[in-house]
């Protein structure tokens, strides 16, 4: 079959499968396209337009290439096209957003005919980059035409060519009562779809109540754009993908990018911090106001200069618009493209030596109180080269680490594209196969054997299937009090600061090597006092909410949720001696907080030990042949350098933080519990125990996730050792080869195996709730991260809190009293074993031969 017999079957057939819209053209299609249209007379000219038009992915796309060198020679006269004039040529390169397109656009100001077109385009460009040289170096050679182009961008006329964000907005709500995570939006079961839009849409919402995308067709016959309105909105993961299912459905087209909408109104009494970043980051306005009087059904007026929400004439709810760019923001389209407009507009005021623009409004910053800095202030101030930043404070400091995991890499992908990107501006970026890699579908096998190039190419790093979680490995390349981020909410560096984004400011972050923030408030957790027998880190990590809780500065109940964590950092002192590698447990779990990001105070010598690790495996990896070796050295010889001279920065004794939540660890005495099924719903197990509405009985237990490290493998393993096939289901995945390795040598898989368990391939395995589930409405104890509905098993009921606690339940099928659980744990741990079953791996410590083999394991 020709082209376009097998698209328009293609098309047929996604629109058979729900209304979908066909796929964009790859780059073999294109080519033939191309062929198509070089024909005289063209067979089916107005599909073939349409197509090349409206079909072909933009920026630096295989495809858009193709398309782009066409363009180029219509343009240039090289090659005839009865359909496509050479003006015509001109304007849909000019729909193509920046990268491939530019260069012909630039050489198009040489040419009399086509020049004036050519500027025209040039000037709503702003992907430009490097170009902007080659018109600048057009305009001092006496170009008219350049010149014209550098004085539009200087005037920001990119921006005010766009229509303003609009006075009123008449919106049908669509409310969804209670809370929204990201799972509800985006479901983790069908992350191989996330890059295909519209395909994923179709499971918003699905898991979560009946007929929504009906619901959603109903509402639209009202002939008013939908707004998603919720009590709390997008908590858990950072998932661009959420956003991208509300915009499909909610929002507008692109004109020349297909399968991709932008727009879209969020309302929600609280927006998660992440998720309302990234919907700012995809031009989609988050207004976080009061929904109580909002209903599905009403026709509202949103007012977002006057900061009112009206239905029937009345005003219902009352908001400020936050940050006060965001009428900005929505005009360029999204944060992103505001920002790498306003550097173009800069960049241009710059060559014609005129002041900065004033176009622009400028983001509100907090009056300086005379107060110190906290240690996550001072972090975020020596990225921006000052002292510190207060919070407030809009700024954009260096992203010295980036990380992408594979269910939001394809988007990532999609997203360095469409900035036109052929290499990465971050000093470190790392691609991992974690989620997907026990059980890969066709998607994730093809992702395997396309995203490592793209990402090595542009001087990333990537890791292999079954190397392990994205977090356990990112952490290792971490620097000492420097800045980063990551397409997954648990992106929250041990040393150093992360701030987690969706797949668009990821891409933003690595492409550019910084990312906008406005500065959160600060929230100190100060542990005192002694650790007590039996207690873990895990029940540290849910003392957390748990003494929030006894505060009164967070509360279970969604409706009129409060959380004082949301939007901040939180900031732990008290436990300077920690591991680093237990340090990450207490900054992973900020995640479930909400907050924005986290540090952890440290002693300098846990530091010195971990990077000293990281060193060794780095070069190991190197010699291993992990790409791009470059990257990986340049890293490494960082880390030597801030061992030759270990500095790390410390709170002024005067810094002011939001809410103190001190907890002292004399009281905690018996393990601490996430219940089913909400992050926040933390008691101790005879808090548990004595309530009839906890489930007692355990059907399975999960002990793997960013959340473990090899110690707890250790315990898990020690606890099980001759006591026969537990009574629960037992699942265990190490979180790194490496670990698993390890755990195989010192004989612990010999433990899990006799216990019955399920081993797991390294990564994310049941955490993710994409692969492998458990059974139907089971109860389910698990050390991973979250524990929402449905995320581990369709109506299951889950459980968060230690490995220790997980063995001794796995043992008995049931939860243990307080007084079962010490003393079985105590008889399997003791002082005589301890320090090597809590023991890490410090890879500068084994021969070469003995790394050889952890790093070569899989």
């Amino acid at each position: 079959m020709s082209l376009l017999a097998n698209y328009k079957a293609h098309t047929e057939e996604r629109l058979s499968q729900g209304g979908l819209p066909p796929l964009a053209l790859t780059a073999e299609q294109t080519a033939e396209l191309v062929e198509l249209l070089k024909a005289n007379p063209v067979a089916e000219a107005e599909y073939c337009l349409e197509l090349f038009k409206n079909k072909i992915n933009p920026g630096v796309d295989d495809a858009a290439y193709v398309k782009a060198a066409f363009l180029n020679d219509v343009v240039q006269g090289n090659v005839a096209c009865s359909v496509i004039s050479k003006t015509e040529a001109i304007e849909i390169l000019g729909t193509m957003m920046g990268g491939y397109n530019v260069p012909p656009l630039v050489e198009a100001l040489k040419i009399d005919e086509v020049a004036s077109a050519a500027a025209e385009q040039l000037k709503n460009t702003i992907l430009v980059y490097n170009s902007f040289n080659d018109v600048k170096e057009l305009m001092d050679a006496g170009n008219a035409k350049a010149k014209e182009v550098i004085e539009s961008w200087a005037n920001a006329e990119w921006f005010t060519n766009k229509p303003a964000l609009e006075e009123e907005i008449t919106l049908t709500v669509y409310k969804i009562p209670g809370e929204t995570n990201t799972d509800d939006l985006s479901p983790a079961t069908v992350a191989f779809t996330r890059a295909d839009i519209p395909l994923h849409a179709t499971a918003m919402l699905q898991s979560r109540m009946e007929k929504p995308l009906e619901m959603m067709a109903s509402l639209k016959e009202k002939g008013h754009p939908l707004a998603y309105v919720g009590d709390v909105v997008g908590t858990g993961s950072s998932r661009k993908s959420g956003i991208n299912s509300v915009q499909w459905h909610m929002g507008r087209d692109i004109p020349g990018v297909p399968n991709k909408r932008t727009g879209g109104v969020v309302i929600g009494s609280i927006i998660a911090p992440i998720f309302f970043n990234t919907a700012e980051d995809s031009g989609c306005l988050p207004i976080q106001a009061n929904v109580d009087s909002l209903e599905t059904g009403d026709v509202i007026v949103l007012k977002p200069y006057a900061g009112v929400i009206e239905k029937n004439g009345s005003v219902v709810s009352e908001f400020k618009l936050a940050p006060n760019t965001l009428t900005d923001e929505m005009r360029a389209g999204g944060r992103i493209p505001l920002i790498i407009g306003k550097g173009l507009t800069a960049k241009a005021r710059e060559a014609l030596k005129l002041g900065a623009s004033d176009m622009f409004i400028a983001p509100e910053q907090p009056a300086d109180n005379g107060k110190g800095f906290t240690q996550a202030q001072k972090m975020v101030g020596k990225a921006c080269g000052v002292e510190g930043i207060k919070p407030g404070m809009y700024v954009e400091p260096i992203a010295t680490t980036v990380g992408s995991q594979d269910t939001t890499g394809p988007m990532t992908r999609d997203e360095i594209k469409e900035l036109a990107a052929l290499s990465f501006g971050a000093d470190m970026v790392m691609q991992s196969f974690c989620h997907t890699a026990a059980y890969p579908k066709p998607a994730d096998i093809k992702l395997r054997h396309t995203l490592p190039d793209f990402i090595n190419s542009r001087g990333g790093v990537t890791l292999k299937p079954g190397d392990g979680v994205i977090h356990s490995w990112l952490n290792r390349l971490c620097l000492p009090d420097t800045v980063g981020t990551g397409g997954d909410s648990h992106t929250r560096f041990p040393i150093g600061i992360s701030f987690p984004a969706g797949s668009g400011l990821i891409a933003f972050a690595g492409v550019t090597g910084m990312m906008p923030l406005t500065m959160p408030e600060s929230v100190l957790v100060k542990f005192t006092g002694n650790m007590q027998p039996g207690i873990t880190l895990r029940d540290l990590v849910n003392a957390i909410p748990y003494y929030a809780i006894k505060q009164g500065l967070l509360t279970v109940p969604k409706k009129n949720k409060k959380n004082i964590f949301a939007g901040t950092i939180i900031e732990i002192q008290g436990l300077p001696d920690l591991k680093v590698e237990q340090a990450f447990e207490l900054s992973d779990a900020s995640a479930e907080r909400s907050a924005a990001a986290c540090s952890v105070q440290l002693n300098k010598e846990p530091i010195i030990e971990y990077l000293s690790s990281n060193i060794a495996l780095i070069e190991k990896m190197i010699e291993e042949g992990y790409e791009d070796a470059k990257t990986l050295q340049r890293r490494a010889d960082k880390m030597k350098e801030w061992i030759a001279n270990p500095e790390l920065l410390e709170p002024d004794a005067d810094a002011e933080y939001l809410a103190t939540i001190e907890i002292n660890l004399d009281e905690i005495k018996e393990p601490i519990l996430a219940c089913p099924n909400d992050p926040d719903d933390v008691a101790t197990l005879s808090e548990i125990l004595a309530d009839d509405n906890r489930p007692k009985n355990i059907d399975e237990v999960f002990v793997g996730s960013c959340m473990t490290n090899i110690g707890l493998f250790r315990a898990l393993g020690e606890v099980l050792k001759g006591e026969g096939v537990a009574k629960a289901k037992l699942w265990v995945a190490p979180p790194t080869k490496m670990d698993e390795a390890q755990l195989t040598e010192e004989g612990y898989y010999a433990a899990f195996a006799a216990a019955g368990a399920r081993i797991e391939i390294p990564g994310c395995s049941l955490c993710m709730g994409n692969q492998a589930q458990v059974g139907e409405g089971s109860t389910v104890f698990s050390t991973s991260t979250r524990n929402f509905d449905n995320r581990l098993g369709k109506n299951s009921k889950v459980y968060l809190g230690s490995a220790e606690v997980a063995a001794v339940a796995a043992l008995l099928g049931r939860l243990p009293s307080v007084e079962e659980y010490m003393n079985i744990v105590a008889q399997k741990i003791n002082e005589t074993n301890k320090d090597g079953v809590y023991k890490y791996l410090n890879f500068h410590q084994v021969s070469s031969e003995h790394l050889t083999t952890l790093v070569t394991s899989r």
